[in-house]
């Protein structure tokens, strides 16, 4: 079993930062890519950023304003989130593709953390 618990979200006015962590826990051998998606009312889910050993993938949407990075000894994945705009008001959920010990390779998604970012 996985789990990914979120933290870090909440109300900034617009132009300002907010920081997310992710942490992974539970049966883990790898954690191959970790990620931020983000949902809108009313949209689908959309990716926001991936991170994986040796790269980085932004949604245009946020390219220089978000910086994804990870640590994986403490399998923990942050986005650095500056410049924030209404439009980013969002729940962000965390994604990992992660290898068990059993040698099972799944997709694990976080419960959410809502951003929202008043004009």
């Amino acid at each position: 079993q996985v789990q990914l618990v979120e933290s870090g979200g909440g109300l900034v006015q617009a132009g300002g930062s907010l920081r997310l962590s992710c942490a992974a826990s539970g049966s883990i051998f790898r954690i191959n890519v970790m990620g931020w998606y983000r949902q809108a009312p009313g949209k689908e889910r959309e990716l926001v950023a991936t991170t994986t050993s040796d790269s980085t993938n932004y949604a245009d949407s946020v390219k220089g304003r978000f910086t994804i990075s990870r640590d994986n000894g403490r399998k923990t994945v942050y986005l650095q989130m500056s410049s924030l705009k209404p439009e980013d008001t969002a729940v962000y959920y965390c994604n990992a593709h992660v290898r068990t010990w059993r040698g099972v390779d799944g997709e694990y998604w976080g419960q959410g953390t809502q951003v929202t970012v008043s004009s």
